[in-house]
């Protein structure tokens, strides 16, 4: 793997923020929205927007959806709700889950147990008659991997919604940093759906948001779709109002050349896909201190 040099980074991170959207640099399309409130509601808004033209058509949708950020789910339910959007005809695939240190699945009242979170803030207020069906719920568990895999398969995916972690992983698709088993782009790009080892930076980082730094209660290990069911979506669209933990792997996204280091580089490699983050989030503290000397 060919680490990204300290002297490109630095010099990514220099860009002011407000330069990034029009930068000549940049591999992959960009836009940047004010704060939370106008990200989730422009998430919201291309959802459903997909949702309504195959409805209009009467074809079925089928997504792939994240476990947050939290900010899109109450305008997505009063969108669906006021402009009744039928989600019968919708399927869901999501996109990870947190696993205990046997590959089990957390208790329901874990904060990490995603599919509790989900059936609450996605699921829990849509009308029951505009509902998506149980059975196109697709959750994905070590017992349901080869179910949710077959039912990718057979048919396209319209959208693919997603975040990115601090090291630009899409889904639960980390940087892998094993010393002995170093992997290719090309072999980033073929993952599939998996069980791993939660990497020590994603664990000490959610430590750090979640849990004031309690890296004991994080959960250890992981499944997720793999980077290639995540780029089956026709658009992908991901998005970010985390401000200082998402910062540099930005920067990494919209100007390296694709890395195992950073998985979501290969966002570039799709030809509908598109970040967004807040200007918190594409701010950097490097571009902010001009006068600090790094190298």
């Amino acid at each position: 793997m060919n680490p990204v040099l300290k002297q490109a980074l630095y010099q990514w991170c220099k860009i002011p923020a407000q330069d990034l959207v029009n930068h000549p640099g940049r591999r992959v399309p960009f836009r940047m929205v004010h704060d939370s409130a106008e990200m989730g509601a422009l998430m919201a808004q291309e959802l459903v927007e997909v949702i309504e033209a195959n409805n209009r058509k009467n074809s079925p949708t089928r997504a792939i959806i994240p476990c947050g950020p939290k900010c899109w789910y109450a305008p997505f339910t009063d969108l669906v709700n006021s402009r009744n959007v039928s989600l019968r005809n919708l399927s869901i695939f999501h996109m990870d889950e947190c696993l205990d240190w046997q590959a089990r699945p957390l208790p329901a009242n874990h904060p990490y147990n995603f599919r509790t979170f989900m059936e609450k803030h996605f699921y829990g207020g849509i009308r029951q008659d505009l509902a998506v069906p149980e059975p196109q719920r697709f959750w994905l568990l070590p017992s349901t991997a080869d179910r949710v895999s077959a039912a990718i398969a057979v048919a396209p995916i319209d959208i693919t919604v997603g975040g990115w972690g601090q090291d630009g992983h899409v889904a639960y698709n980390q940087a892998r940093r094993h010393p002995y088993s170093p992997i290719t782009i090309e072999e980033v790009t073929n993952s599939t759906i998996r069980v791993q080892e939660n990497n020590y930076d994603t664990i000490l980082a959610l430590a750090q948001r979640s849990f004031g730094g309690a890296y004991q209660f994080v959960p250890p290990m992981s499944i997720t779709l793999g980077v290639k069911e995540c780029l089956l979506g026709r658009k992908v669209r991901v998005y970010s109002d985390t401000g200082s933990w998402k910062q540099t792997a930005l920067r990494v996204a919209l100007f390296s050349e694709p890395t195992p280091e950073y998985p979501m580089t290969l966002l570039q490699r799709h030809p509908d896909a598109i970040i967004t983050a807040t200007v918190e989030t594409a701010s950097h503290p490097i571009s902010e201190n001009p006068d600090w000397q790094l190298l």
